[in-house]
């Protein structure tokens, strides 16, 4: 009896991920509180979801991307190119309006994810080669757009800034933007052809061949929106930091696979949800901003989420490994 609950507990959590993720969450933050009391402040909070926004929106990129077996390192490098050129187009036209500055960095992105695209759907290169080689391209582009300078805070116009910090309802923009990419491909994946597409191209490639499923258009559809999220993104980080360098979002791709793979997203394709990734994030930005209230240095919370990365990929593979048990023992 007792041996059934226990598996009975363990496929419950094993097919919701999101409430074990979410017990860590509460359990991080409130020994975070112990520490640091002014964690739970309105004011902190709010500055964690300013700080995860940007990340939740290319997370959810991210997460379609692996679902489908994937994986897209270049992110961070596209973010950064779509920010510095709609940095270095609104300096030298200042009257160029807010919708063509958004345009821009949407259309630009888009053609970045496209290429990758192209190179993996078309070119059937590796995601994991072909995006760390347009992760290194894309960002030496970031410099050449630039010519080695970086846009400065005067060189932002207010009617940018208000795309993160105008508010509603006491809510920065910038998280409203999070929320509304968050609801819009959380239905997308879970209620569309698109979507379910997706998660078939991940799961088991060769029926979704059998299927009918068009393997090739579908992971070319993932790393155009992988490419468009990021230059939405980018145009957001702009917008709250009013200022774009030559480094913007180094390192940040590393981020966005954490939040996946944190919130059960697994790293082999097949499975992962919008929310989860949401979590992941959330348990991203509080672990961040926990580590500096408590004053541990920047180089440690690099470290901690290397080390989160890690362990959340060897869950997920004995988890994996759990069910494939527990569904041979029921077939015998």
């Amino acid at each position: 009896m007792h041996k059934d609950f226990k598996q009975q507990l363990f496929l419950f959590f094993a097919s919701h991920r999101e409430s074990g993720i979410f017990i860590v969450i509460v359990m991080l933050a409130s020994l975070i509180t112990l520490r640091a009391p002014v964690f739970f402040s309105l004011e902190n909070m709010r500055d964690i979801g300013m700080d995860i926004s940007a990340l939740i929106i290319v997370a959810i990129a991210q997460t379609m991307v692996i679902i489908t077996a994937g994986i897209d390192l270049s992110v961070s490098s596209t973010l950064a190119l779509c920010a510095m050129t709609v940095g270095t187009t609104v300096r030298a036209y200042p009257d160029t309006p807010l919708f063509l500055l958004v345009c821009l960095g949407i259309a630009l992105g888009a053609l970045l994810g496209m290429f990758n695209g192209l190179l993996i759907s078309a070119g059937k290169v590796p995601p994991i080669i072909a995006t760390l080689g347009t992760m290194s391209m894309y960002r030496g582009l970031v410099f050449v757009v630039s010519k080695g300078s970086w846009v400065a805070p005067s060189d932002v116009p207010e009617r940018l800034r208000r795309l993160a910090w105008t508010r509603i309802a006491n809510v920065p923009m910038l998280i409203l933007w999070a929320v509304l990419a968050a609801v819009i491909f959380a239905y997308f994946m879970k209620y569309t052809r698109s979507g379910r597409q997706i998660y078939a191209v991940g799961s088991n490639l060769k029926a979704a061949l059998v299927s009918g499923f068009q393997v090739e258009r579908t992971r070319f559809l993932v790393y155009v929106f992988s490419g468009a999220l990021a230059g939405f993104a980018g145009i957001l980080w702009i917008a709250r930091f009013s200022v774009v360098q030559n480094n913007t979002a180094l390192g940040f791709e590393l981020q966005t696979v954490a939040s996946a793979v944190v919130g059960g997203t697994s790293i082999y394709g097949g499975s992962g949800t919008i929310l989860g990734t949401i979590l992941g994030a959330l348990f991203i930005g509080i672990l961040a901003n926990g580590l500096t209230l408590v004053h541990i240095s920047e180089f440690w919370q690099l470290a901690v989420q290397g080390l989160v990365i890690l362990g959340a990929v060897i869950i997920n593979a004995l988890i994996a490994r759990r069910l494939q048990r527990l569904m041979t023992l029921r077939q015998i």
